[in-house]
């Protein structure tokens, strides 16, 4: 989760009074978020585009993709022209109004936190779908390779 205020990413420990207890992921250290911060689960979080919204996860999903696995660009030293330009491959119709390069680097520096935690996991739903297609187009292949097969002695009589 994000808090607003506060740099860097955080996970639920336990309710607290008037608030609950976070650990920051950067740090290790717990902390009280009170009742009055803005907190954000980062599933809440949403990209916007000019027509809709792509959910963070897909975003993440787009990088996980893009870098086969591993970190992306560091915000810190990547120019505010290499944040755009990277931010348009994934997401090529991002609204260039309402999403800044301070947007644009909160997302690349917390892909990169939960990539170092290990807590970066593609969704599940894509790779199944991948799974299922890869599978799908096995099953076609060999169907054709069986009727290729099939034809083939046909084609001698």
């Amino acid at each position: 989760m994000a808090i607003s205020g506060h740099s860097g990413l955080f996970k639920f420990v336990s309710q607290g009074h008037n608030g609950i207890i976070v650990e920051s992921l950067e740090t290790g250290k717990r902390t009280h978020a009170s009742a009055a911060s803005k907190i954000s689960a980062l599933e809440d979080i949403a990209i916007f585009t000019e027509t809709s919204e792509v959910q963070l996860s897909e975003v993440y999903n787009r990088i996980f993709e893009k870098e086969n696995g591993e970190e992306t660009l560091n915000p810190k030293t990547a120019t505010a022209d290499d944040l755009k330009a990277y931010f348009k491959e994934i997401i090529p119709d991002y609204d260039t109004s309402r999403v800044y390069v301070s947007d644009m680097k909160k997302v690349f520096k917390w892909y990169n936190e939960l990539k170092m935690h290990d807590l970066l996991i593609p969704d599940k739903e894509e790779e199944e779908k991948k799974d299922e297609s890869a599978a799908e187009k096995s099953v076609s292949q060999e169907n054709n390779s069986a009727s290729d097969s099939k034809e083939e002695p046909d084609k001698k009589k």
